[in-house]
């Protein structure tokens, strides 16, 4: 069995712009890469019993995240053809309208990088114990269920 090299990081705060855009950027030099595709989750300004969100603030038991993440990756490595995986989520408060969530796949084909990306995001939004509370303009909070 291959273990692959853990490229889940978890980041204080929101992904900045240039953080993805330098991610890409250094794929260029993978010349047997074809394709990629990314996928990245954005926080909305949601209203909730009338009361709009104004950010998210992101918690996680780190050591079960960090394990269940590793066991998403290999089973992605396993039923696609991948040649990178990368994913990034945010810990502390997000804004809305920042980016919060990252998933990165490469791959030589592109019908392996669309597939590939859809089933990591719903593994990790399903099985990775990542909590976000949302917190209200009026500064109150409620925890958020995915959807």
């Amino acid at each position: 069995m291959t273990v692959h090299k853990k490229k889940t990081v978890f980041m204080e705060g929101a992904i900045s712009p240039e953080f993805i855009a330098n991610s890409i950027a250094k794929h260029q030099s993978k010349h047997g890469i074809g394709a990629h595709n990314i996928f990245l989750g954005q926080v909305r300004a949601d209203v909730i019993e009338e009361k709009k969100v104004s950010a998210i603030e992101y918690s996680c038991y780190r050591k079960m995240a960090e394990e269940k993440l590793h066991e998403i990756r290999e089973e992605a490595f396993k039923r696609f053809n991948l040649t990178c995986m990368h994913t990034y989520h945010s810990l502390g408060k997000v804004n809305v309208g920042e980016i919060c969530f990252f998933v990165f796949v490469s791959a030589e084909r592109r019908k392996e990088v669309y597939a590939a990306t859809e089933a990591i995001v719903n593994m990790i939004k399903e099985q990775v114990p990542i909590f976000g509370k949302e917190i209200f303009e009026d500064k109150t909070h409620q925890w958020k269920k995915n959807s």
